[in-house]
């Protein structure tokens, strides 16, 4: 097991390894830059080491700084953490050259399902659904409005290096696509430096399950069942659940088998998440995957009791996965509800500020609060406004949800505006309490009411 890491991300997700890595004895090494100077990163790291100015292309993405911060402290390895270089193959190959292990997939596995058309070539070679559409890279409108006449309408214009919402369009009829084809293409240009587009059929009404993976140096793979997706604002997830409420033990099998798969097609070790559209018939199809640690990991750690972080950490080491697929049995039911800095009210405007009071409603059985906020922690405006993840467990989704009311019932946050209402009355809606809803529940229905409500 190594002996000193360096965790290459701030917030919540970097106290979550730090956490990780003290239970295993492991020293852990935090960077931060000029606005994060008192976070609480930095306090509870062993070391702490400032890599530049507040913006993140100066810090959190300085690849040069973070990795002579690495050589400075003699730490060897790196936990990218989720977003910012977890998913960045430049970065885990320079890993690499400095002989320095990076907590995640190999470069040239993060490349192959980065790209999102090599994703899908993929997958078709090893037998996993794919959602139909164009083959290869979209270079003109022309051809983007071929594809989309044979497949049919609605369709789904993408990026091929997208991640995070951007550099997708949906295309309801002919007439709206050149001007959605241009508009993703420069935002995907402007966002990932490539600005090949791809297009698919919208499976609608649909819903986004997600199949977590490890995968282990000698080709050792297992599935840690499914996460419910599906509540997502502007392609954003807004709240999760596991296990899915639509997937029969039999599905649980197929889609798991599916993920499977796929993670072996590209010799993939560490954690990742394999994503899929699910149509009415309950057919699934391949979206994407991941090639880090989910924010919404905690929901499956809560049912199937393995920590994924710590696993992360034993797999770079060297370790073989000790667990079988037999051993992973899904024991009751979790929700996740991301809380964001932010106003809904006001087309969820980013609210940074001073918490001039604290209470994070950690007690209890089956109940858990990701954060790295403190009273009196100021929340910078240059970074994700997701300040917290508030992580329930119940025998049954029924005690979940009551669990997950009370715990946002007793959340305080003063001097900050949050989401936490909005959470409140999302979870209290009635096809959000039976299950019933899909990707475009929130946006569609739900949203809209709940703003001539408020």
């Amino acid at each position: 097991m190594f002996s000193k890491i360096l965790i290459a991300n701030r917030g919540e997700i970097a106290v979550r390894i730090i956490r990780a890595c003290r239970e295993l004895g492991i020293q852990t090494v935090a960077v931060y830059s000029e606005a994060d100077k008192e976070a609480l990163h930095t306090e509870l790291a062993d070391e702490a080491i400032c890599i530049g100015p507040a913006r993140a292309s100066d810090s959190y993405l300085n690849v040069q700084q973070i990795l002579s911060a690495a050589v400075v402290t003699k730490a060897e390895a790196i936990h990218p953490g989720f977003g910012f270089l977890s998913e960045n193959s430049r970065f885990a190959s320079m890993c690499e050259e400095c002989n320095i292990t990076f907590i995640g997939p190999k470069s040239e596995t993060i490349d192959a399902m980065g790209n999102k058309i090599n994703a899908r070539k993929l997958m078709i070679e090893a037998g996993v659904p794919v959602i139909p559409g164009s083959d290869g890279a979209l270079s003109t409108v022309d051809e983007a409005l071929a594809i989309a006449d044979e497949i049919g309408y609605p369709v789904m214009l993408k990026a091929a290096a997208g991640g995070g919402g951007k550099g997708i369009r949906k295309v309801l009829t002919k007439e709206e696509l050149p001007q959605h084809f241009s508009s993703a293409q420069q935002e995907a240009k402007a966002a990932f430096g490539n600005d090949d587009m791809y297009i698919e059929k919208i499976i609608y009404p649909a819903r986004h399950i997600e199949v977590q993976i490890l995968g282990d140096h000698f080709g050792h793979v297992i599935h840690l069942g499914e996460r419910d997706c599906s509540l997502q604002r502007n392609n954003q997830k807004v709240l999760e659940e596991s296990p899915s409420v639509v997937i029969t033990p039999e599905k649980r099998q197929a889609i798991g088998d599916a993920g499977v798969r796929a993670a072996k097609a590209v010799a993939y070790r560490n954690a990742g998440t394999i994503e899929f559209l699910m149509d009415e018939a309950g057919e699934f199809y391949f979206m994407e995957m991941n090639t880090r640690i989910q924010v919404e990991h905690p929901i499956t750690e809560m049912v199937t009791g393995v920590d994924l972080v710590k696993k992360q950490l034993e797999i770079a080491s060297g370790y073989p996965l000790s667990l079988k697929q037999e051993d992973i049995k899904l024991q009751g039911h979790a929700i996740e509800c991301r809380i964001n800095a932010e106003n809904p009210a006001y087309n969820f405007a980013p609210s940074p500020g001073k918490i001039r009071n604290l209470f994070l409603p950690s007690g209890g059985m089956g109940l858990r609060v990701d954060s790295a906020m403190y009273s009196g922690y100021t929340i910078p405006p240059y970074y994700d406004s997701m300040i917290a993840k508030v992580i329930v467990h119940g025998d049954t989704r029924e005690e979940a949800l009551n669990k997950m009311h009370r715990a946002l019932w007793e959340f305080v946050t003063d001097g900050v505006i949050t989401n936490v209402d909005f959470q409140m009355d999302l979870i209290h809606h009635p096809n959000v309490m039976a299950g019933d809803y899909t990707t475009a529940f929130l946006q569609e229905e739900f949203l809209p009411n709940w703003k001539a409500e408020n």
